[in-house]
C-alpha cells in the first residue's frame, strides 16, 4: 500500500518537518507511526537524515513499527529494519546491520547509550510513548574546561538517553497521545529532549521551583501542586514546538459507551475489607488455613484494599494469595449474557483475578506477547481475550477482534487506563471501517476504594491533560 496522509496527518508532517525537534501528542489510531515514517523518508530523500531509532515498549519496537513498514510497502518497503531485542548478541548483530531503522525498547537504552559511545550513528530519534521519559531529573553542568557533563538523578533511560539526546541526535520527535497522565509535572522531562531545557528550565529544580509548591502528603512524602497559571505559561512556552491532535476536531468517531457495573461485597469481605482498611491487618483461608494479611503503610493498605476488592489477596512476599469473593466473577458472567456473545477483551490489575477470570472461563485466552495471538483475536477465534492494561496498551490493534472491553477491576495508572480502551476504541474502529459504536464495562466493588477513590482520581488526571492537550492543538 501507498501512504496517502489523513488531513490530521498532514499537519503533523507539516509540523513536524518545520522543526528539527518537536513533541508530537497524537492519539491512539491517529496514525503517528506512520506519519513520522514520511517524516523520516522526506528528510532522508533530502540528505538531512541517514539513520533513525525508534525507541518503544517492547511489543512496539517488537512488532508495531516494523509492521508499519511492512503495511505501506509502496511506500517505506525499500526502508531497512533492524530490531534490537534480545540477547546481548542479538542486539549487537542488530547494531551491526546499519539498518535505516532500528527499533529498540525503552530498557535496553541504558546498555546502547554505553556500548555505542561515541561511535552513535542514529542521527533521528523517536522515543514512542515519550512518557517513559517523564522521570529524567538532571541538570547539563560544564566542567573548568568547558567540557558538558549530565549531574542528577532520575529513571536510568532517561538519564542515558540525556547524554546522547542533544550531542549526537540532530533530530527528536516525542510521540504520545498522553502527555501528561499524572498532571504538568510530567511534562519537563519529555520536553528536555526537545530544546535543552530552554523553554522550562536547565534542571527540573529549576522548573518545580517555578511553577509548583511542595506539600506533604498523608503519608509524609513531599508532593509538588501546580501554582496558579502554571498550566497556562507552561503551555505558551511549550506552544512554539508541541503540536496536538484531537480526531474528533476532523471526523464524528463518538466515545466508548461506558457502563458501571456495580457489585456488592459479601459480609465476610466486607468484614476483611474493613478491618484492613482501618487496622492496617485481616486474613484470609488459604489451602485451609488462616493466612495474616499486613499493610504497612497507606499505599500498602490501598493496594490490599483494590486486591479484596477484585476477589482476591496477596498475603506474604511470595506471590501467594487467598480468595476472598467472586462477585466479579458473576458480573463478569452476566456481562458475557448480556453482550450476547460478542468477543470480550478482558482487562485485569492483579494476577490472582487472572486465574479466577481463566479458572471461570476456561475457552478465554490469555494475550500473550505474540503476534499470532493478536491476529487470531482479530480473526474472531477467541470470544474473549485476558489481559494487563501494561500488556495491550501500546502497539496492539484489536479493533478488528471485538468492540467491548471490560474492567474486571480498576487501577490508579490514567495512562494505562487510556491506552487499553483505545485498542478496541472508536478511532481505530472508524479506521479499520467499523461502523460500530464501543461499549467499556467497569466492574467495580460498590463502597471500595474503587468507588471513592480510584474512578474519581482517574476523572481529575483526565481532566488536567485533556485541557492540556486542547492548548496545544493546532488545527
Amino acid at each position: 500500500m501507498i501512504f496517502t496522509p489523513r488531513p490530521y496527518q498532514s499537519v503533523v508532517r507539516e509540523f513536524a518537518l518545520n522543526r528539527e525537534r518537536a513533541n508530537l501528542w497524537v492519539p491512539m489510531g491517529g496514525g503517528k507511526s506512520a506519519t513520522v515514517l514520511d517524516v523520516y523518508e522526506t528528510r532522508r530523500l533530502m540528505g538531512e537524515v541517514r539513520h533513525m531509532l525508534v525507541i518503544g515498549p517492547k511489543r512496539v519496537a517488537k512488532n508495531t513499527w516494523p509492521r508499519e513498514v511492512e503495511k505501506w510497502a509502496g511506500s517505506f518497503g525499500h526502508l531497512s529494519v533492524a530490531v534490537m531485542i534480545g540477547t546481548e548478541e542479538q542486539r549487537i548483530a542488530a547494531a551491526r546491520q546499519r539498518a535505516d531503522i532500528t527499533c529498540v525498547n525503552y530498557d535496553v537504552i541504558p546498555w546502547l547509550v554505553a556500548k555505542a559511545g561515541s561511535q552513535w550513528y542514529w542521527d533521528m530519534v523517536v522515543p514512542d510513548e515519550a512518557t517513559r521519559l517523564k522521570g529524567l531529573r538532571i541538570a547539563l553542568m560544564n566542567s573548568k574546561l568547558g567540557k558538558e557533563f549530565v549531574r542528577g538523578q532520575g529513571s536510568a533511560r532517561a538519564k542515558a538517553l540525556a547524554k546522547i539526546a542533544h550531542k549526537h541526535v540532530r533530530f527528536w520527535y516525542n510521540l504520545t497521545g498522553s502527555p501528561a497522565p499524572n498532571g504538568i509535572v510530567d511534562l519537563w522531562g519529555q520536553h528536555f529532549f526537545v530544546d535543552k531545557g530552554f523553554a522550562l528550565g536547565n534542571s527540573f529544580t529549576a522548573f518545580s521551583s517555578r511553577w509548583f509548591r511542595t506539600y506533604q502528603n498523608d503519608e509524609g512524602r513531599d508532593k509538588l501542586e501546580p501554582m496558579p497559571n502554571a498550566q497556562k505559561q507552561i503551555e505558551a512556552l511549550m506552544r512554539p514546538t508541541t503540536i496536538s491532535i484531537d480526531l474528533r476536531d476532523y471526523f464524528d468517531i463518538g466515545h466508548p459507551i461506558e457502563t458501571i457495573v456495580k457489585v456488592q461485597l459479601p459480609p465476610g469481605a466486607r468484614k476483611q475489607y474493613e478491618q484492613m482498611r482501618k487496622e492496617l491487618w485481616t486474613q484470609v483461608m488459604a489451602n485451609g488455613v488462616d493466612q495474616d494479611v499486613e499493610a504497612f503503610n497507606a499505599g500498602s493498605v490501598s493496594n490490599k484494599c483494590l486486591q479484596i476488592a477484585g476477589g482476591s489477596v496477596y498475603y506474604d512476599k511470595d506471590g501467594s494469595w487467598g480468595h476472598v469473593h467472586d462477585e466479579k466473577i458473576k458480573a463478569l458472567e452476566s456481562i458475557v449474557e448480556e453482550t450476547n456473545g460478542e468477543p470480550l477483551l478482558v482487562r485485569y490489575c492483579f494476577k490472582p483475578e487472572l486465574a479466577a477470570i481463566m479458572k471461570a472461563f476456561p475457552h478465554a485466552k490469555f494475550f500473550d506477547d505474540s503476534r499470532e495471538t493478536e491476529e487470531a483475536w482479530n480473526r474472531g477465534e477467541y470470544s474473549m481475550m485476558v489481559t494487563h492494561a501494561a500488556s495491550a496498551g501500546h502497539g496492539s490493534n484489536l479493533q478488528d477482534g471485538g468492540r467491548i472491553l471490560v474492567d474486571f477491576s480498576q487501577g490508579w495508572d490514567m495512562e494505562q487506563d487510556e491506552q487499553i480502551i483505545e485498542r478496541v476504541g472508536p478511532t481505530r474502529q472508524f479506521q479499520s471501517g467499523h461502523d460500530r459504536a464501543v461499549y467499556r464495562y467497569r466492574i467495580v466493588a460498590e463502597d471500595t476504594i474503587e468507588e471513592t477513590a480510584v474512578l474519581p482520581r482517574l476523572k481529575h488526571k483526565m481532566s488536567v491533560q485533556d485541557a492540556l492537550k486542547a492548548a496545544m492543538k493546532m488545527v
